[in-house]
């Protein structure tokens, strides 16, 4: 056979394996759902003591069981008098605590970081969802400590960075990490927007903050108005929209304000002047002077990255306010009456995988912990201050089942994560998981 054939019949068979190769089917393995999670049988969890955390009420459980199906916690309660359903899958976790999954609700880590759009003072348009990357390394890593919902927001660049995105950490797809888009809308209010182009004051910042308000609020009456039939329909204003979600209480305003006196227009502008939902998303400075005044309008605190007041020359030249001791912050929030403090990290100033160290520290300088409250801060108040504490934020019958595993109080930090689960989905366990951190 001539060389010229034997290419020609080689060619043609490789032509044909091609073929049958592209196809032949593809075999798609595809697991049953293991317990707890939906479609798969109950999971029963008895645990040493569960941190159950509600809103009201006593803050846990000794000895408890924990039930789990189809991701729903569908039944708590002591271990010797709850009943196990049929065909649940009991574990059994010795000396183990459960405790419902940490919330970040200031966080850069959640996609593209700092997103910073520098053109406009003012851009409550942008939407940092473009740019969400679900279960990247850096939240593998805040999930591997117990933290299972962020609030991905963009940076402090400019008076308002725009939309953040309220997502789970230990989900692969962008569908199911999505908790609430928008997460939130990020108000700057001094400090690093002061540097915008070549400079500028405090005073136009919040005057043209202001306007920006002004021109929202009516746009989403607007729109309201003719919904109710009470009005014509309004042209569509795209950069406004969110305006809309904020009067509807469907989101609310993240705010990065320090300095007692920028903490007060928060509170003065935003929430008494506008009746818009808005929490302090940092607070340090001289702002726990007015922890009172912000307790009383029904203005969370979730304080961070900063734990300490620090009396140094430079700090005081800085902010202008003079802590004359080393205070601590959420100490001083609780002290003058707050009852709803919270923590964060603004990943990764701190790394998000230290969450619960910020609650800690926060307990070493004087926060009170003797009703949970460190727990608290990390869990059921960073979820009432999002508006989704009807699904996670506490362990209660009804909730979606965000639970983690850890040897023993979380705010030890001599004690580890074991496991973490999200939606009664096991997506992190020290024994499976361990090698990728």
């Amino acid at each position: 056979m001539s060389l010229l054939r034997r290419a020609s019949l080689l060619l043609a068979c490789c032509a044909v394996a091609a073929s049958a190769t592209a196809q032949a089917p593809v075999a798609k393995i595809v697991s049953a759902p293991a317990a707890g999670e939906k479609g798969g049988p109950g999971l029963a969890l008895r645990t040493k003591k569960a941190l159950t955390v509600p809103l009201e009420g006593r803050q846990f459980l000794d000895d408890a069981l924990i039930l789990v199906k189809d991701g729903i916690i569908v039944g708590l309660g002591p271990a010797r008098t709850t009943p196990v359903p049929a065909g649940f899958e009991v574990q059994d976790l010795g000396r183990q605590w459960v405790m419902p999954g940490m919330i970040d609700l200031h966080s850069h880590i959640g996609g593209t970081l700092d997103i910073n759009e520098m053109v406009y003072l003012v851009n409550p348009g942008l939407r940092v969802s473009t740019s969400a990357v679900p279960a990247n390394p850096a939240l593998e890593k805040a999930l591997a400590s117990g933290v299972t919902t962020v609030l991905f927001i963009p940076g402090s660049g400019v008076n308002v960075g725009g939309q953040g995105l309220l997502m789970k950490t230990g989900l692969d797809k962008y569908e199911d990490a999505l908790v609430r888009d928008p997460g939130s809308m990020k108000l700057a209010q001094a400090g690093n927007p002061e540097g915008w182009t070549i400079g500028v004051g405090r005073s136009f910042m919040n005057w043209n903050t202001r306007d920006m308000f002004e021109r929202g609020m009516l746009h989403a009456q607007q729109w309201r108005e003719f919904e109710q039939g009470r009005g014509p329909k309004p042209v569509e204003n795209f950069d406004l929209q969110i305006f809309r979600d904020l009067l509807g209480k469907k989101t609310q305003i993240s705010t990065h304000t320090q300095i007692y006196q920028v903490v007060l227009s928060t509170l003065t502008m935003v929430r008494k002047g506008f009746g818009i939902d808005v929490y302090i998303d940092h607070g340090e400075m001289a702002g726990y002077k007015l922890a009172a005044f912000a307790q009383e309008l029904g203005v969370q605190a979730i304080l961070g990255p900063r734990v300490v007041e620090v009396p140094t020359r430079q700090f005081i030249q800085w902010t202008g306010s003079n802590p004359e001791a080393l205070l601590g912050i959420a100490a001083e929030y609780q002290k003058a009456g707050h009852t709803r403090v919270g923590f964060n990290t603004d990943a990764p100033v701190i790394p998000g995988e230290e969450l619960s160290l910020q609650a800690t520290m926060g307990v070493r300088y004087g926060f009170d912990d003797s009703n949970a409250d460190s727990v608290r801060g990390l869990t059921i108040i960073p979820a009432v201050t999002a508006g989704i504490d009807k699904k996670v934020g506490s362990l209660e019958i009804g909730k979606e089942a965000d639970l983690v595993i850890v040897t023993g109080d979380p705010i030890d930090q001599r004690n580890s994560v074991e496991v973490v689960f999200i939606g009664g989905r096991r997506v992190y366990d020290t024994k499976r998981d361990v090698r990728r951190y």
